[in-house]
């Protein structure tokens, strides 16, 4: 049965292969589902392709931020943030990402052995209060609305992607109502953290760095609708991305405890040593291997929409300039030709080693070329701190009889939370 989005390109890969045109109304959408061909579109000719179906209409939601812009704009506004997210400084990250997991499983602890726990919810308090300290130096646990805030802004989004920004914002539904009062919300806080930081020294946060470039912008009130799209952008990318893949994670975890032992003897192991650092970091070779897995079967980004400037030629295949083209990472992860038993959940494909001979572009969990992921980096940092934190010392079990499903949105997610038990580790 066809549902979603998702439904539609599991449904067209099966029955047609790696080229399919999808007539969608008046439109004609290219799905591609080859390495070769996501290498064409996102690398060797990315200067063909702006941002495509559901992106541009999701716009009407996000603004102009790194995840809906193009051209010039999207140029400007990588080179602001790029900084941020440079090893060096993402290094230095690492204290407050051990902090907020140290938090996190304290919390957890504290739950054990007394009923469920929502682990995405658990996830989401977890990414946000990390991207708070790491990106913007500010709390963002006084915003006590900001979690709903974001939820209303992406369900809007989906919508528009959906509707192809059909429906008007102004009309009194209550998906429209609850995103007007959502966006309202997030211009107060972006207002409050920029005064905040105007008030004292200047950082190397992106809230400075975009304050700086709204002052040497000209246009100040366009300024700061451009500041206040980016940080929306990245704080709904940044903190969604991750707990997702943490969600799915614990998911996975549960149906295969031999894996969850295998993280937490490792775990035990390097926090043996002392505090994490980031020599000791890299030693957590098994739960990388694990989170690798995780985004290869689930990956945050499922969908990479594209509309081709001019007309070109894919696989053999001609698109026509305009033309809306397809990839879906959920999908090219799972290609029967590049990956052995592909539906299967097995973290030794990322063993040291076992990846040579694989085509590159078999697996995209951050895109590639110009447009991959920026802050790829402090994402896996934060998964693999804190798996590492909770199986140290923590099994987490999901509770008996519930079904989880997942739901293509902005991410991949898993639909209504992820209720799971608390124990200690024996």
């Amino acid at each position: 049965m066809v549902r979603s989005r998702l439904d539609v390109m599991v449904w067209a890969a099966a029955a047609y292969g790696d080229a399919v045109r999808l007539p969608l109304g008046p439109k004609t959408l290219h799905f591609f589902n080859h390495p070769d061909h996501a290498r064409h579109i996102l690398a060797d000719n990315a200067e063909n392709y702006t941002k495509g179906l559901g992106m541009i209409h999701a716009r009407r939601a996000l603004g102009d931020g790194l995840l809906t812009s193009d051209g010039e704009v999207w140029r400007r506004q990588r080179k602001v943030i790029q900084p941020v997210f440079q090893p060096k400084r993402i290094a230095r990250q690492l204290g407050a990402v051990c902090d907020e997991a140290e938090q996190l499983a304290a919390r957890l602890r504290s739950l054990a052995g007394k009923g469920p726990v929502d682990m995405r919810a658990e996830m989401t308090a977890f990414t946000l209060g990390v991207l708070g300290r790491t990106l913007v130096d500010a709390d963002l646990g006084t915003f006590a609305s900001l979690g709903d805030s974001f939820e209303a802004v992406q369900d809007q989004a989906m919508f528009d992607a959906i509707t192809l920004g059909a429906v008007p914002l102004w009309l009194p539904l209550p998906l429209q109502t609850r995103f007007r009062r959502a966006r309202r919300d997030l211009q107060r806080i972006v207002d409050q953290l920029a005064a905040d930081r105007a008030a004292g020294p200047a950082g190397d946060d992106i809230v400075s760095r975009l304050i700086e470039s709204v002052r040497h912008g000209g246009d100040q009130r366009a300024g700061r609708v451009r500041m206040r799209d980016e940080l929306v952008t990245l704080l709904l990318a940044g903190h969604e991305t991750t707990a997702s893949t943490l969600s799915w994670a614990f998911h996975l975890l549960d149906a295969h405890p031999e894996v969850w032992r295998r993280l937490h003897d490792e775990a035990v192991k390097v926090f043996g040593r002392g505090p994490l650092t980031i020599e000791s970091l890299h030693e957590l070779t098994y739960t990388t291997q694990v989170l690798n897995e995780v985004i290869r079967l689930y990956p945050p980004v499922w969908l990479l929409p594209r509309i081709a400037r001019a007309q070109d030629e894919i696989g053999g295949f001609p698109v026509a300039g305009g033309a809306d083209v397809l990839l879906c990472p959920y999908l090219l992860h799972r290609h029967p030709a590049f990956w052995t038993a592909p539906e299967r959940f097995d973290p030794e494909r990322f063993a040291p080693g076992a990846a040579a001979g694989r085509n590159r572009y078999a697996y995209i969990p951050f895109g590639a070329g110009p447009r991959f992921c920026v802050g790829n980096s402090l994402g896996m940092m934060e998964a693999t701190v804190v798996l590492a934190t909770v199986a140290r010392e923590l099994r987490l079990t999901k509770v008996p009889g519930y079904e989880v499903t997942g739901e293509a949105m902005l991410t991949l997610r898993i639909r209504g939370g992820l209720p799971m038990t608390v124990r200690q580790m024996t």
